[in-house]
């Protein structure tokens, strides 16, 4: 199996450095300039609790991309997608799959316009990892696991291939399910859940749990935002509500989103792909949108104080 990976930042540098360390996948990485020249000099480093890596790996610019890959794994943010989208576009032929992991929903769609529905798979990531100034591909917990399907449900002979070229991998668990788009939908829930709350109280969950009234909050707009994913046909699982009750009532938890992360180091957000998306379906199902709409409303302002060079130490 070949696999392009554009970019080798947190998500792709991971799951494409566990590829090509397990042997696998015949694996490159789509980067710009700078970061090709530093895997080429360095190679790519990864630090794990499932252990550390470090080896050299095969890098493709911008200009370089051509067809002959059967999966294109999209890991870029969602506010880079027109950029990623004119990246790879040269190495999709018809035997390409494009399996995008970035969060929320709405570029899924825009995928399929670009590229035809059949190329474009469901897919997302579960993993707190980071990039080091050093390029050093960080994972920050046990989370590990990448999940993807057919959208229409079929086990298709390609997300097999997927989930085998994973199967010798360490570090990851990767699996091919029937019920992608349900599967989104929880992960929205729960980012978005996280999200509003992170970004609005600038803590992490745990000290939003510690605090007065914080666990009560927190659950408040995870069962409003299962409401949402509900009105849109994908009601969540007993257990996932569950699982993440717990989470967010856990005062020592240190879960904390890349969305609070880039604010306080002052970088680029996803607001309108997670807050807008979900303050606009709260809307559209007459669900309580308030806290969506703080939520929101802080984040555009954060952006317009970061256009203006406005942030601390800017």
């Amino acid at each position: 199996m070949r696999v392009l990976v554009l970019g080798a930042g947190a998500l792709g540098g991971y799951f494409g450095g566990r590829l090509v360390e397990a042997g696998s996948a015949e694996v490159a990485f789509l980067v710009r300039p700078a970061r090709r020249a530093m895997l080429q000099r360095d190679g790519l480093r990864i630090e794990s609790p499932f252990g550390a890596w470090q080896g050299a790996v095969e890098t493709v610019a911008a200009g370089e991309a051509r067809p002959g890959w059967d999966v294109i794994l999209l890991s870029c943010k969602a506010y880079d997608l027109d950029d990623a989208m004119a990246a790879i576009a040269p190495a999709v032929d018809e035997g390409t799959a494009i399996l995008p992991v970035l969060n929320g929903l709405s570029h899924v769609d825009r995928l399929a316009d670009a590229f035809g529905p059949a190329r474009v798979l469901g897919g997302l990531a579960k993993i707190q990892a980071t990039l080091a100034p050093d390029g050093t591909v960080r994972q920050l917990n046990d989370w590990r696991w990448l999940t993807f399907g057919e959208r229409d449900g079929t086990m298709s002979p390609r997300v097999a291939a997927i989930e085998a070229a994973f199967a010798r991998t360490r570090g990851v668990v990767a699996q091919a399910v029937p019920d992608i788009m349900a599967r989104m939908w929880e992960k929205l829930v729960h980012l978005g859940t996280s999200a509003i709350g992170t970004v609005l109280m600038r803590a992490n969950v745990g000290e939003i749990a510690a605090s007065p009234g914080g666990v009560a909050f927190l659950h408040r707009m995870l069962d409003r935002n299962a409401a949402i994913a509900a009105a849109n046909g994908h009601p969540m699982r007993e257990a996932f509500l569950a699982e993440y009750r717990t989470l967010f009532a856990d005062p020592k938890s240190a879960y904390a989103t890349s969305m609070l992360r880039d604010i306080e180091a002052g970088g680029r957000i996803e607001a309108d792909h997670i807050l807008g998306f979900l303050a606009a379906a709260a809307h559209r199902a007459g669900i309580s949108a308030e806290l969506h709409d703080a939520a929101f409303l802080h984040a555009k302002a954060y952006e317009q104080r970061r256009e203006r060079r406005r942030l601390p130490g800017a």
